[in-house]
């Protein structure tokens, strides 16, 4: 009888079939995803920091120029923050924790500054507070002197304010649902009335909440352009972002390119700190358990109908009145004169309509918009499942990356591009604004897919791999069918975002690539005022109304 010796393993080929294992096709997926990260997101970083690395402009940053957009910079993020956190913590508080009249209509009606682009809002208030509006006009009539005109730094901080306070509005409500109502019925038990209720327990629980929504404000705000170069540039008040375009667009001074590298990496060090310190706050914050009882709403007595009113009021002055303001200086014949029907006129808009700059730009934009979508939707749903659905650390390192230009401003990703344009060929080209779409806006649909995909049960991809699916099959067959639908509206709001963007194509502007969002910008800045406002009202109505459809439909 023969005995069979125990067949020894051989170490060479368990090595080989221990790297299959490895670089199987999920690994192969994740190393092509952070092919693409580099290429979007830490290539232009890295250009920006080597340019401005060698410290040889440095002293630029001392230039009274430069200091003094700085600090008007820092002045108007800073005070818009803070007001957009008192207007918007003030909102939800009363939306969501009192019984106001009307609260459903007064929350869509209180979100729609964010569904409009800043430099449209400043177009549409120039109509309300501008030199030539109905209200300065009649004021100066009647006492030698307008009431008061929008141009200057408090005009860009109220407009900025407008424009920011909807995001803090969003980040309180949902940081409220996760407060346990049992904690305000107590207080309210002991003996406490409701402002104090607020004061005393509510105001103390959101703060980590408060903290971040100014933060996540000021640092977007702190390098908006559109406001800034319509509101504040006609009474020489000057920012960083309006400066770098000055620099770029002038030639005024030596170097402008690695000057505005200078100012970029300054930029972007404030816009990590401020995401450090978000995260520091968010780490410390307390986590408490939601409470199954209902919200006991906070009834307002005899205020109720008084404060639902003057809330009504300042809502409609805040979103309405803009849009108003829009379609009546688009059919007036001229700015200034009064409203009569005599002096109405649908010729502005068709001029509008017709405006071949304008509908280039409109074309331009729509083709962007739409290869910035696509192409952040296929990266987005693959580094959100890859991020969602695998462990270790290069898929840490694939979400840091792909979600760090959500907290960098638009104008240092445009300087970033502008530093590679020559070397990749992109320079004077439509592409090159596609690559900065593409760097902003990343972000957007990799969350949309992470978030919910995270919080699914992966039950079925289990259940995949035991029927002997691959790893990467059960990644594209069921996680990634999940995620479609979260990565198409990530695409559409990718969409929706470029297609009426500014500040990165009024600084990547080349020949033959000019986007709407320029041409109205250009029509404004050429005293085409009447153009401009109507091609705003247009991208207004439609922005909302495209929003306000896709809304209903998911409801």
């Amino acid at each position: 009888m023969t005995t069979l010796a125990p067949r020894t393993a051989d170490p060479a080929s368990n090595r080989v079939r221990g790297a299959r294992r490895r670089v199987d096709g999920v690994g192969a997926l994740t190393g092509v995803l952070w092919a693409a990260c580099a290429v979007f997101v830490a290539l232009p970083i890295a250009a920006l920091i080597v340019l401005a690395g060698d410290g040889r402009r440095i002293h630029t940053l001392l230039q009274g120029d430069v200091l003094e957009a700085a600090l008007n910079s820092v002045v108007s993020a800073t005070a818009s923050a803070f007001f957009a956190v008192v207007l918007g913590t003030t909102f939800a508080l009363l939306l969501d924790r009192t019984d106001l009249p009307g609260r459903g209509g007064l929350r869509l009606l209180a979100l729609t500054p964010l569904l409009m682009p800043p430099f449209v809002g400043a177009i549409a208030w120039l109509g309300i507070a501008g030199p030539t509006s109905p209200v300065n006009l009649w004021w100066r009539e009647a006492f030698g002197a307008p009431l008061w005109s929008i141009y200057g730094a408090d005009g860009v901080i109220l407009l900025l304010t407008v424009h920011s306070y909807p995001i803090v509005m969003l980040v309180v409500s949902a940081a409220l649902r996760r407060i346990p109502s049992d904690l305000e019925h107590a207080a309210r038990i002991s003996g406490a009335g409701p402002l104090r209720t607020v004061v005393a327990v509510t105001l103390p629980l959101l703060r980590p909440a408060l903290l971040s929504s100014f933060i996540l404000v000021a640092v977007g705000n702190l390098a908006d352009f559109g406001i800034p170069s319509i509101i504040g540039l006609p009474e020489r008040y000057v920012t960083l972002a309006t400066l770098v375009y000055r620099y770029l667009q002038s030639g005024t001074v030596e170097d402008p390119l690695g000057i505005v590298a200078t100012i970029g990496v300054v930029v972007l060090l404030v816009a990590l700190a401020g995401l450090v310190v978000d995260a520091v706050v968010g780490r410390g914050g307390h986590e408490l358990d939601t409470s199954a009882v209902v919200v006991e709403r906070i009834s307002l007595g005899r205020a109720r109908t008084s404060l639902g009113a003057a809330m009504w009021i300042l809502v409609l002055l805040i979103t309405v009145l803009p849009l108003v303001a829009l379609l009546t200086q688009t059919l007036l014949r001229a700015p200034g004169v009064p409203l009569a029907w005599e002096n109405l006129t649908l010729d502005h808009l068709i001029t509008a309509l017709g405006s071949q700059t304008a509908l280039t730009g409109a074309a331009n934009s729509l083709m962007l918009a739409g290869l910035a979508a696509v192409v952040c939707g296929v990266l987005g749903l693959g580094i959100g499942v890859v991020t969602a659905r695998t462990t270790g650390r290069a898929r840490r390192g694939l979400a840091a990356t792909a979600t760090l230009p959500q907290a960098i401003p638009g104008i240092v990703i445009a300087v970033a591009w502008l530093i590679l344009a020559p070397r990749l060929g992109l320079f004077n080209t439509p592409w090159l604004i596609l690559a900065a779409y593409i760097t902003s806006f990343l972000a957007l649909v990799v969350q949309s897919v992470a978030a919910p995909l995270s919080a699914t049960p992966s039950s079925a991809e289990e259940a995949a791999r035991v029927a002997g699916a691959s790893r990467l099959r059960a990644l594209i067959d069921i996680s990634c069918r999940m995620a479609l639908p979260a990565a198409l509206s990530g695409a559409v709001l990718v969409a929706v975002t470029a297609v009426r963007e500014l500040t990165l194509s009024v600084l990547l502007l080349s020949p033959g690539s000019q986007t709407l969002g320029v041409a109205i910008f250009n029509f404004q800045q050429a005293g085409a005022f009447s153009t401009a406002s109507a091609w705003s009202l247009i991208v207004a109505v439609v922005g909302i109304g495209f929003i306000g459809l896709a809304t209903r439909r998911q409801a």
